[in-house]
């Protein structure tokens, strides 16, 4: 329900709802406020006291306009519309006070400071500052705290605007952070000097207007002014997040996220942040042939020429495609393979996703409708570790009064859930009522734990028939980035991945988490020398997620598109053009010749692909229930920041893994 007012800001007449605040309805206006605590998707703190505004008639004195909404402000004597300025010498005087008050006690370290170039301080303070200061006592200094091996802090720098605080206990659901003291003495402290137990705690470092809080593995390695800026989509799992790929010459330094109120909002994961020195490590960057039992290294042509020779002589052709293979090269491969007489198969962890069926592989909400939910079912999914992201959209709904329930393993998801029950007995006790579905726009969220098993498609079935009976719309929540466009593409075949496995020629396009039985031949082509790698005849190397353009459909099912950030090293290739080179190789040369020509075909036999960041409206179509079987539902993933190849060789994310550990085994004491 609408409540719009008029009202003049810097003599423009605009009309907007009366429950904005001064400092969005300025924004909507066009009128650039400053601020340094306040953020749209926080709570409001009103405490730096940047974005004061004149209001006409009000108080002889500068508004908070953070903290003021638009119906709270009185209108002229004769009715008129109320006034508000941003521009006028109060607000001038008032700015410049307050930047002066900020600057006191900050150090001048903007040359060797990390935030130089891309600091909020730095920018205000060219606009309200000024070129000497009249204090000349000591400055205060403050410890630094230790919050892990991720966020890098300065404490002296802090101006207490309290985003760090609030982003902790708000969206990621940890009280670890909070300010003590008053006056001189208030800091921003941990508790206890606990280090953050969260997976989303990077994106501190994007909040923090200043250099109290930054990147500790991008400390002191490049300036934002070095760095070429590419718009690009995350693989480390399956909500496709939207980021931005920062790079120095050839090697990639950091992620940051974008915009996305539809997908990620503004925050990634720290594996999505900090997976980059995985991407420098353990390379594939040469083609190699097995002879002897040992790998060696061979040209383009003989490897191709040998792959070639074994897909040829193959009396049983599959092939395999990984977690983070994009939509060209699991159609490419698929053309390839299939051409051949072989199929191919993409559901590499048994999960029982029904092939054609889109209503049961991706279901039919959106990630924004958990915004309105009133009711959120989780079934055999921990979206803490699966989809942390979408963890903290679930936890914003809790705080706006959605009532969560989950079946499955009983984990910490940062808020308080009502456990139905681990095993399938209680998805069947669970199927009798509708109790667990109902209210405004329940929404259930169903993991891949809960498909994996031989009685997956009776799981998926039986979820679906709950959200029939109470009207809720079904998200599948996948953990692989490359599945939802392998199984759009078609790649599936009866049996599963069972059956992919009896081939003679498996052509693995980078699946890492299976392993292949001895007796096989094996091309392997993949970016990392990883577990695939290890067991391939023949390897091929490939191009990593930000060496190549590429469609990724998210877990939703919107299609992405990733752009090239940088270019793969040495000898390796991108993923579709090797397997162009090869179908030449076979004598079934493809009817492409380029990324684009490839694209062309994709659209025409997949339409959807070409409505890249839409939701296309998937037709509900419900599986044909089967027998439940025993046991409980098992989460998809055991360890969360070793999920993938790329993960795997980052040495930050070995120890941010042996960290989880070590917190996970040791009891902590209050005291």
């Amino acid at each position: 329900m609408s409540d719009l007012r008029k009202i003049i800001i810097d003599d423009n007449e605009v009309e907007v709802d009366g429950r904005l605040t001064l400092i969005q309805a300025c924004e909507q206006a066009g009128i650039e406020v400053p601020r340094f605590c306040y953020h749209e998707r926080l709570s409001i703190a009103g405490n730096c006291r940047m974005c004061l505004v004149e209001v006409v008639g009000g108080p002889p004195k500068p508004a908070a306009s953070c903290a003021m909404q638009v119906k709270d402000l009185r209108p002229g004597p004769e009715g008129q519309p109320p006034v508000v300025k941003t521009n006028s010498p109060m607000v001038k005087k008032a700015r410049e006070g307050v930047m002066e008050f900020l600057l006191i006690n900050h150090p001048l370290d903007c040359p060797i400071c990390d935030q130089g170039g891309e600091c909020d301080l730095q920018d205000q303070a060219m606009a309200y500052g000024v070129d000497f200061s009249r204090y000349r006592e000591p400055k205060r200094a403050t410890d630094d705290l230790d919050l892990g091996p991720l966020v890098e802090t300065h404490m002296t720098r802090c101006i207490s605007c309290t985003r760090c605080v609030r982003f902790t206990s708000e969206v990621a659901g940890i009280t670890q952070m909070g300010q003590t003291g008053r006056g001189e003495d208030a800091e921003i402290t941990s508790y206890l000097g606990a280090t953050l137990d969260s997976n989303l705690q990077g994106n501190i470092i994007d909040l923090c207007p200043v250099g109290a809080l930054t990147s500790k593995p991008y400390a002191f390695t490049a300036r934002p002014w070095e760095l070429t800026k590419t718009e690009s989509i995350d693989v480390m799992d399956a909500l496709g997040s939207n980021i931005r790929v920062d790079c120095k010459g050839r090697e990639v330094m950091r992620f940051l996220p974008r915009n996305h109120d539809g997908v990620n909002e503004e925050w990634i994961s720290d594996k999505t942040r900090f997976v980059w020195d995985g991407l420098r490590r353990q390379r594939l960057d040469k083609p190699y042939v097995r002879e002897n039992g040992k790998l060696r290294a061979a040209t383009w042509p003989e490897a191709l020429g040998k792959a070639a020779e074994a897909i040829k002589g193959a009396s049983k052709l599959a092939g395999l495609v990984g977690d983070l293979a994009p939509v060209e090269a699991a159609f490419a491969l698929k053309q390839l393979v299939e051409g051949q007489g072989g199929s191919v198969e993409c559901r590499t962890d048994g999960a029982a996703l029904p092939a054609g069926n889109r209503s049961g592989y991706v279901g039919t909400a959106k990630i924004e409708d958990i915004d309105d939910a009133g009711t959120v079912l989780i079934i055999g999914s921990n979206p803490r570790d699966e989809a942390p992201v979408l963890n903290a959209r679930i936890r914003q709904a809790w705080i706006n009064g959605a009532f969560v329930s989950l079946i499955g393993e009983p984990v910490d998801l940062s808020f308080d859930y009502h456990h139905i029950g681990s095993d399938r007995a209680a998805l069947e006790q669970a199927m009798s009522t509708t109790d667990h579905v109902k209210g405004k726009n329940p929404i259930v969220v169903l993991g891949q734990g809960a498909l994996q098993g031989t009685d997956g498609a009776a799981v998926l079935a039986y979820v679906q028939a709950m959200c029939e009976k109470g009207d809720a719309k079904l998200l599948v929540l996948h953990s692989a980035a490359g599945r939802v466009g392998a199984m759009d593409a078609g790649c599936t075949m009866d049996g599963g991945v069972a059956e992919a496995l009896k081939a003679d020629v498996i052509y693995n396009l980078g699946a890492d988490e299976i392993d292949i039985a001895q007796g096989a031949t094996v091309i392997y082509q993949g970016s990392h020398g990883d577990r695939g790698a290890h067991r391939a005849d023949i390897i091929l190397p490939g191009a990593a997620y930000t060496e190549e353009q590429g469609l990724f459909v998210n877990t939703e099912g919107r299609p992405q598109l990733a752009l090239r950030a940088s270019i793969p090293p040495g000898e390796a290739k991108e993923n579709w053009a090797i397997l162009r080179a090869l179908s030449a190789e076979i004598d079934a040369t493809q009817p492409w010749d380029s990324l684009p020509q490839l694209r062309q075909q994709i659209v025409s036999d997949i339409p959807l692909m070409a409505k890249i960041d839409q939701v296309p409206e998937n037709e509900w179509n419900a599986e044909i229930p089967g027998k439940l079987g025993n046991g409980a539902l098992k989460n998809a993933i055991a360890d969360f920041y070793l999920t993938n190849p790329i993960a795997r060789a980052s040495s930050l994310m070995a120890e941010l893994s042996a960290n989880a550990r070590a917190r996970a085994e040791t009891a902590i004491a209050a005291e």
